[in-house]
Formats: C-alpha cells, structure tokens, sequence
C-alpha cells in the first residue's frame, strides 16, 4: 500500500463542506485546535478505491484567499507552506450548485496555487428544483479539473468522488486564467526578483500579512531593488484580480450553466420576511427558545436521573462488596461519583447540541443571528453571541464551545467570558431550597413569590453578563475587525447524518475535555474530605461515642455523627474553619463555608454537602430544609438561614465563578490560564462584594 493522500477540503461557509466530510469521514474523525491558535481542526480518515487511505483536513470555511479573519488567515497559510505536514496533495473545493459563480471565485484562486483541485458540485439534488442545468464536460474543460456531481441527502457521488481523489495524480495543476494580466510589468518584475518562486504566492505574500518559506514582504522589498506597491494601490490591484476572475466565471458559466427560472419554486423570500421581522421575528424566536428549553428540560430529566441512580448504586455497591479500606473509598466516594459527575452532563449536552445542529442545519439559525445583532452590538457582542448566553441557561460549558463561530477575537473573547453570568441548570439546586427556606409562599397578581424570585436571579445573570460585555468592550483593548457578515443559506430540511455526528463529536469532547479535570477535582475533594490532621480526625469514633455515651443513638444515627466529626476536622473541615472569618460578614458559618469550597467543582455539590453535613441523607430534602431552617447564626444568633443570609448566598452564587469545569474549558478556548484566572477572580470579587452589602443592608 502507498502513502496516505493528504487532502484538504476547502470551501465557501453554507456550501455543504461538513457533509461531504461526514460522508466521505463518518465516525472516523476528531476535533482538535490548530497548534496555538483557538480555530478549530477537523480531521478524519477516509477509505479509498484499491486499500487507499486519505487523510482529510477539513479547513475553516473562507470566501477567497484575501483573509479578513483568523480563520480564513489558516486557509492561506497551510496552501502556502508545502513544509506543513498538513499541506495537501490534493484540495477538494465544495461548491453549491445554488451559488457556483461566487463559489468559483475561491476555485480559480487555488488553481492559482498549482496544487491538484478536484471542484464539487454539492447538493445537486436541487437542480431540478431549481430548474438548474449543467453542462459538466465544457466545465471540466474550461476549469482544467474534474468535477464530482454530489448530493449528501441522496447519497450520490460520493464514491465518484473518492475515486477522484484516488487517481488524483491524473488531474491538472494549470491555471484557470492569467491573473498576472491586470498589471503585466509589475508581475514581470516580482517573476524577475523571485524567479524561482511561484508567482501567485509572491502575490499573497505582498497583500496578506502571512509568510511562507523563508520568504516574507521585508525580503521581497529589498531584492534588486524591487519595491512593492502602496496599500491603497494593492487594494486597487486585488479588485482588478476579482474582477477579472468573475469575468472568466460569467464567460464559463455563460455556456457550462443554464437556469429555468419558471421552474425554480423558492418560498425563502416569503419566510424571511416573518422569521427576520423587527417584532414577529423576535417573537417567533422567544417561543423557539421556550420551546427548546423546556424540552431539553423534560427530556434531559429522565436519562439523567437514570445515570444519577446507576452511579449512586455503583458506588454503594463497591462499599459493600469490597473489602474496606482507603482503595474501596477512593473507588466509591472519588472516582465513581467523579465519573457520574462527567456522565450527568451528557444528556443536556446532548439534546442542546441536537437542536443548535437541528437550527443550523435548517438555515434559521443564520436568522437568529441577523435578528440579534442590532441589540447586541451596543453592548460589545456579536449577533453570533446570542447562541452561547442562551445556550448557556443549560450548561455554560456546550455554550462557550458554541462560540467558535465569531470571527472577531474580541468579541469572541468577551462572550466567553460573560456566559458564565447566565443562570446554569447547575444553579437550580441552590436556588430552590434556598428560595423555599427564605422566600414566602405568597402571591402578587397570580404569581408566587418563589417564582418570581427564580425568574428575578435568571434576569439578574443575563443583565449581569450584557452589563460586563459592555465594560469589557471598553477595557479591553484588542485591536479586532468587526464588521459583521453573516450569509442567509437557504432553507432546508435537516440532514440526520449531520445533526447525529454533530452530537456525537460535540458530545464526546466535552467528556474526554472537561470531563478529566473534574475527575481529578472530584478525586482531590474526596482526598480533602476523607483525611484531616490530629487526634481529632484520627480519634473520632471514641470523641462521639463518649460525647453522645448517655444519648440512645442507634447504630445508624452514632455513624452519621461520626461521619459528621470527621468531615469538620478533615482537611476541608479545617478549610471552611479558616475561611469562617472572610464569610461570617456574609451571613455564613463554617458549614456554609465547606458547601461553597466542594461546590467549586460544580456549583450543584452544595446541597448534597449541606446534605453530609447536617447528617441527613441526600435523598430526604424535607429534612434536610427542617435541619436547615433549625441552624442558629453563631454570631448574630437567631436562623442562620434568614431573609438576608438567603438573599446573600443567591446572589453570590449568580455571579461567582463556582465551576472548575467551565474554567477548564476557558482555558481550552482561549489557550492560556490567563482569561480563566481573571475570570476567576473578578467574578468571585464581585460575588462577594454584592453578597456583602446584601446581607448588611437586609439582616
């Protein structure tokens, strides 16, 4: 067997380039990011004709090689750098039949570049509905390649497509046109300096701020005196260049295509103007999003209580069928519940990935982000930004991972890092027992307290996150384009393929990605509260038993006093004792302390830590808000749990930033601890502080 074929599949956004990798890939694909930057990777490995393997890259969507963001700048550079590993020996370049002379532009660039181009013609099951003929062999003449008629929905062309690809020795490397024309002499000129160098990557050297080889513009203005054009003559030069390519395309397209448009049915028009309305649009959008929350809400509910017993039984069924000992422990109360902790997730991150992919596939998501835009650029977003801070009412960690399709850096980075202000489904949890223990259950005009109060903290994070963009916007000070563009596909029916590979892919990096640092948090917590220092940890079975010898305790209730000693003089016991003096300004003891220290790992462990520490098991919630209705301020004497500590503790769990794995995932995106740790400690900072003057302006 030969070498493995190294191509790359390139192409305009909406053009159908993610199906045809699927087809050609399936399952046999990862996802990564490029090396230093955050643009995502996709990779994948396809079967050929005759035992071939083809290693297929598939590079970030791009209308031309005139880069205008970071994405498009990794187009340019891999086809410029025959040294790059991922350099392609072949570049499949997918078109829409719907939009082929605009796709066009692209092809004719890369021919340029005289690296072998198979074009694709996708989604040629339209044609008839479009009323759309071709004629392929003219096209193939006048373009110097082969071109694969495709349909992913029908399944058609694929396998001509991989036999292409096979046999792509036989294809030609020529040129479409002679872009050089537009300014002959200075061409010559740059030929003459560079004589062993290929013209047209001369040419994107001068425009585009990328290099390859040893060559870069400085070198190219100080050969032989050769100096390059003004910026403003450049910019005159490249519109010459596209003119020019569009006029061979017109001429190609002339004969190579023909367009009945009696017969092309198109009902886009007519649902653009209700689905982008300045008042129905919005209002369509809102019921959408309900829709889809309250669906991810209902269906995630049943599968994760499922994973939530399974693991729960797993665990108890390694204590009792292990021997005892420090092993048995770390297996049942670390790794267990820290793998379940990883597996819970999924099904959210699924259901919410399957109607983000179900949205995007159906071209209404392009929509949304038109619709959006006009309200989110006066705060410092993009219109693309809507879809992580809704996203991010489920999970923040699928929601900063959506946000890899903002062009600018800027924006990009503020989104980031304002989504974790949105109210998780993580926060429930707090917010419920907290709200029945402090809140009232009156009612104003029909609507409880308690539920206006949970409506209240979901406002409180999505003004607090549209407030922070907008300071962010005027602090940072990132020189970043952002202009805004985004391209209106037409609508169609989604295609299962895609919408299913989408959630597996999206699915499974969340779970080997974040999922490892909180199996090792999870592993350290359990580290924190299973081992404490000095006689009392060591001794505490014979301090309770001699504390409680007059009381009849039942074996039962003798443990969980044990266990409850133990957990206040383990190391994270120790921790919450230290950290009593910084919250009991809060309104908080040292209970309250550890429950906030375990629920950095996920902002849900509060309550089961609360559970532990009064004693109580998990599963008797009435209970556990009895005992916590019954705790007694230590120093302010009177319910701990009052009006004003309630308040306060909300408030500090709707801006602090109490979730390792959203840090983790910061991380990934942004590729460096400094954002998460900011993050970190302005959100916590400001947590406090708000906390702070709540709870002295109420107690």
């Amino acid at each position: 067997m030969g070498k493995q074929i190294k191509v790359a599949l390139i192409g305009n956004p909406n053009t159908g380039k993610t199906s045809v990798f699927n087809a050609l890939t399936g399952l046999n694909q990862k996802v990564g990011n490029y090396p230093g930057i955050t643009v995502e990777k996709k990779e994948g490995v396809c079967k050929l004709p005759r035992g071939v393997k083809a290693h297929i890259l598939d590079l970030p969507g791009t209308y031309s090689l005139n880069a205008s963001s970071l994405d498009e700048n990794v187009v340019i550079e891999l086809l410029l750098n025959k040294n790059d590993k991922d350099f392609p020996d072949v570049a499949i370049v997918i078109s829409d039949v719907e939009n082929l002379k605009r796709n066009l532009l692209l092809f004719t660039q890369i021919k340029d570049l005289e690296i072998p181009c198979i074009l694709v013609i996708n989604m040629a099951d339209r044609m008839n509905y479009k009323g759309i003929t071709l004629d392929i062999p003219y096209l193939e003449e006048r373009l110097e390649t082969k071109i694969a008629l495709t349909s992913t929905r029908k399944n058609k062309g694929i396998e001509e497509l991989k036999e292409l690809i096979a046999n792509y020795k036989e294809l030609s490397v020529k040129p479409c046109l002679n872009a050089s024309e537009i300014d002959k002499p200075y061409f010559d000129n740059l030929q003459k300096a560079f004589p062993n160098q290929l013209l047209y990557k001369l040419w994107l050297v001068i425009t585009q701020d990328v290099n390859f080889g040893k060559t870069d513009r400085n070198e190219i203005e100080a050969v032989a005196n050769f100096k390059t054009k003004s910026k403003a003559d450049l910019k005159r030069l490249q519109q010459k260049e596209t003119i020019k390519r569009y006029q061979f395309i017109n001429d190609t397209l002339k004969k190579g295509q023909s367009i009945d448009l009696a017969n092309a049915k198109d009902l886009r028009i007519k649902l653009d103007r209700i689905l982008t309305h300045k008042v129905w649009g919005y209002a369509i959008f809102f019921v959408i999003l309900l829709t889809i929350f309250q669906a991810i809400y209902d269906w995630s509910s049943v599968p994760m209580d499922f994973i939530d017993s399974i693991f729960a039984s797993l665990s108890e069924w390694v204590k009792n069928s292990m021997p005892q000992g420090t092993f048995t422990s770390l297996l049942a109360e670390g790794i267990i519940p820290g793998l379940g902790g990883i597996v819970i997730f999924i099904p959210q991150i699924a259901f919410l990935f399957l109607f983000i992919s179900v949205l995007e596939e159906s071209g209404y998501m392009s929509r949304v982000v038109f619709l959006m835009d006009r309200v989110m650029r006066r705060f410092g977003l993009s219109g693309k930004s809507v879809v992580p801070l809704i996203s991010g009412t489920a999970c923040a960690i699928p929601a900063i991972m959506a946000t890899r399709n903002i062009e600018s850096w800027k924006e990009r980075l503020i989104t980031i890092l304002v989504t974790p202000f949105t109210t998780c489904s993580a926060r429930l949890p707090v917010y419920l027992i907290i709200i029945s223990l402090v809140i009232p259950e009156g009612r104003i005009i029909g609507l409880g307290y308690q539920a206006l109060t949970l409506m209240l903290l979901y406002l409180i994070g999505f003004g607090a996150a549209i407030c922070s963009a907008y300071i962010l916007n005027k602090v940072l000070k990132i020189r970043s384009k952002t202009f805004f563009v985004v391209e209106m596909p037409n609508y169609k029916l989604p295609l299962f393929k895609n919408v299913a590979l989408t959630v597996i892919e999206k699915t499974k990096s969340f779970v080997f990605g974040a999922g490892k640092i909180i199996l090792a948090i999870s592993i350290i917590l359990w580290f924190l509260a299973s081992f404490g220092p000095g006689e009392d940890f060591n001794n505490a079975e014979d301090i309770v038993k001699t504390e409680f010898q007059h009381q009849n305790l039942s074996d039962e209730e003798l443990q969980q006093k044990i266990a409850s000693h133990k957990l206040e003089h383990s190391f994270i016991g120790l921790t919450g004792r230290a950290i009593e003096p910084v919250i009991s300004p809060l309104g908080y003891d040292w209970k309250i302390g550890i429950a906030i220290v375990s629920s950095f790992a996920a902002r849900e462990v509060f309550v089961g830590t609360l559970a532990t520490i009064y004693s109580v098991g998990s599963d008797q919630e009435e209970t556990i808000k009895n005992r916590m209705a019954g705790e007694i301020n230590p120093i302010l004497g009177g319910p701990l749990f009052n009006f004003a500590s309630g308040i306060s503790l909300m408030l500090f769990y709707a801006f602090a930033m109490q979730c390792m794995s959203t840090l983790a995932i910061v991380k990934r995106e942004t590729n460096s601890w400094k954002w998460p740790i900011l993050q970190l400690t302005i959100m916590s900072t400001f947590a406090y502080i708000v906390a702070l003057i709540a709870f002295q302006l109420l107690k």
